[in-house]
């Protein structure tokens, strides 16, 4: 069963590399650009048949590695 992961950081956590793609962007004179946050975007497999037990087996990825609960937040889509 495929997967499809968004981690994005959090309301109100800094974001150093959304700040730099909204300078890059600027510089290349882009205007109107504001608030650019960067995030990650992971697509896996398992092989669980069970769209349930494949969404709690990846919520425990997402818990335990993926990303990091006290920052950022995440969205799976279990694609079946």
């Amino acid at each position: 069963m495929k997967a499809k992961i968004h981690i994005t950081l959090k309301a109100g956590v800094l974001d150093p590399q959304g700040k730099a793609i909204e300078g890059a962007l600027t510089g290349l004179g882009f205007t109107g650009i504001g608030n650019v946050r960067q995030g990650k975007f992971i697509e896996l497999e398992v092989s669980e048949s069970d769209p349930a037990k494949a969404r709690s087996q990846i919520e425990e990825m997402c818990q335990k590695l993926l990303a990091n609960p006290v920052m950022e937040n995440y969205e799976i889509e279990v694609l079946g």
